[in-house]
């Protein structure tokens, strides 16, 4: 798993897939002028392929199916869009707080791409679902209540529904589990469509 994310870690526990954690080490800045669906996807390509790269430059040749190299590797990247401007992670409190008030009341779409690697083929497919949200209006006080809970740190939009930032959403207009990170009946086909059998 090219990600650091326990929610995602959270996830592959609970299909029961078997991963090691082998976090990136990229600028996760998006590339300039690109669109938001394109950046999400742009970063989970980059994700994975650095952690290819790695592998391989240790010396795991994923051509001669080493068992030391993974059969998959696997990347994510969400990005919060409101009015067209991406919302990445705020990379401190303040910014975090005007993420928080420029959300408030109204809606903006969260965007989530996934990238697998498949190592023995040396393939790689991306995808990517977007989600809308409606955040109800929040008071002053209540962000402050919630800056104080620290889930803004490392979440895309300065929240986290699948926690105490889910008190915060009104409603939402596709996958839960996309918005927290990994839309999990997408991820589930994309693992199928690339050979991996559940169940068997």
């Amino acid at each position: 798993m090219a990600s650091s994310s326990r929610l995602r870690q959270n996830f592959f526990r609970l299909l029961g897939l078997p991963f090691t954690v082998m976090p990136p080490e990229i600028d996760e800045t998006p590339k300039g002028g690109a669109g938001p669906r394109q950046a999400a996807e742009d970063l989970a390509m980059r994700k994975i392929m650095a952690v290819v790269k790695k592998n391989e430059e240790l010396g795991m040749r994923n051509e001669k199916a080493s068992p030391s190299f993974p059969r998959w590797v696997f990347g994510a990247d969400t990005i919060v869009v409101l009015e067209g401007d991406m919302l990445g992670k705020p990379e401190n409190r303040d910014a975090a707080k005007k993420m928080l008030g420029c959300l408030s009341g109204r809606r903006h779409e969260v965007i989530t791409a996934m990238a697998l690697y498949n190592a023995p083929e040396k393939k790689a497919d991306c995808r990517s679902v977007t989600c809308e949200v409606n955040f109800a209006p929040l008071s002053p006080a209540e962000i402050e209540w919630y800056l104080e809970t620290g889930e803004w740190q490392g979440a895309a939009g300065g929240y986290q529904i699948q926690s105490l930032g889910g008190c915060l959403v009104k409603s939402i207009s596709g996958s839960p589990s996309a918005v927290a990170g990994l839309p999990l009946h997408d991820f589930y086909a994309m693992l199928r469509d690339n050979g991996y059998r559940f169940g068997a």
